[in-house]
């Protein structure tokens, strides 16, 4: 391959849409691609509070159609582009396992987890452990071709019970 047919990162990266290898799966998070506006909830634990914003999530097929990207940006009037990047997750079907896998990163908040999502109800379920090492659910439901609801759940007793810490209510964009 010469330098002249190296694609650059971003097109290497992106895919136009799902791998024909499975095509139901990749519906699952599929049905979620495109540019959402999104309000947040989060509970300050501590405290007992909840605190408001908001932000873009936009999702987009990669990895030639085997996995799905999101970015969570927020406007910035001190950067650059007008916007930061706060925080990623990647989605990769494993057919071996029959499930996905998951890994959210957020440098600006020091969370880094892993979780391992499933179909569940009329949505998706994501179990794993968050980066203090408590066990985490997060669930999207109520998921349309317009909106969404994601839901953020902590466990402090190894999953005998569980605590919702987080809620987005999402309304598509494009």
């Amino acid at each position: 391959m010469t330098s002249a047919s190296v694609p650059d990162f971003a097109h290497a990266l992106i895919a136009p849409g799902p791998t024909p290898e499975y095509p139901g799966r990749m519906r699952r998070f599929g049905q979620l691609v495109g540019s959402w506006s999104t309000k947040s909830s989060r509970l300050d634990e501590e405290s007992g509070q909840w605190s408001e914003r908001e932000f873009t999530w936009i999702v987009q097929f990669i990895l030639d159609g085997r996995a799905v990207q999101d970015v969570e940006v927020v406007a910035s009037a001190t950067h650059p582009s007008g916007f930061e990047t706060v925080a990623t997750a990647v989605r990769v079907y494993d057919p071996n396992a029959g499930a996905w896998r998951v890994s959210f990163f957020s440098p600006v908040l020091g969370e880094y987890c892993h979780l391992v999502a499933t179909p569940h109800r009329n949505g998706l379920r994501q179990d794993g452990t968050g980066t203090d090492g408590r066990l985490i659910r997060w669930n999207f439901t109520s998921i349309t071709a317009e909106a969404y609801t994601w839901e953020g759940w902590v466990s402090n007793d190894e999953g005998a019970s569980w605590l919702l810490v987080a809620r987005n209510q999402a309304t598509r964009i494009h």
